[in-house]
């Protein structure tokens, strides 16, 4: 199938490789398939690629090449809801919100996208540990603090 992307104008891929997001992502429920595009030369991060609205693509990245001791355990709900039935078929993701310079950039700890690669469904879950944040950065081992948000 082609779809109409942010970054790569149109392009043509399989149906079997699309993701499917049954309950969408925050803020963006009704988006409830996804393409994971590779972004070309640069192995480190992909495009989250929306099937239906051309205009919402997220960079993405492993968040453990970055964050080396990052480690959650996955909730029941989330098991059933994406039928894991082995740890290796779970791939997981950040969200990257790019910034110039880019080392400014930041990564989303606090609600990876966790994949089933098996079957293709996905979710982006939220994290109940403080010690992740939505902004951390790129460079690893901080995040980025408003005034009023104490650092580690």
């Amino acid at each position: 199938m082609k779809i109409e992307t942010v970054y790569f104008g149109e392009i043509e891929i399989e149906e079997s490789k699309l993701l499917a997001f049954n309950h969408g992502l925050p803020g963006f429920q009704d988006e409830k398939q996804f393409a994971l595009l590779d972004l070309e030369g640069n192995p480190a991060f992909k495009i989250l690629q929306s099937t239906k609205a051309i205009e919402l693509a997220f960079v993405i990245t492993n968040p453990f090449l970055i964050e080396t001791g990052y480690e959650f355990k996955l909730d029941e709900q989330t098991v059933e809801q994406l039928n894991i039935n082995k740890s290796e078929d779970v791939s997981v993701w950040s969200i990257v919100t790019l910034k110039e310079p880019f080392e400014q950039s930041t990564l989303n700890l606090k609600a990876p996208i966790v994949l089933n690669l098996n079957n293709k469904q996905g979710k982006q879950i939220s994290l109940n540990d403080s010690n992740y944040h939505t902004k951390h950065s790129i460079k690893g081992g901080e995040h980025h603090a408003s005034p009023n948000t104490e650092t580690r």
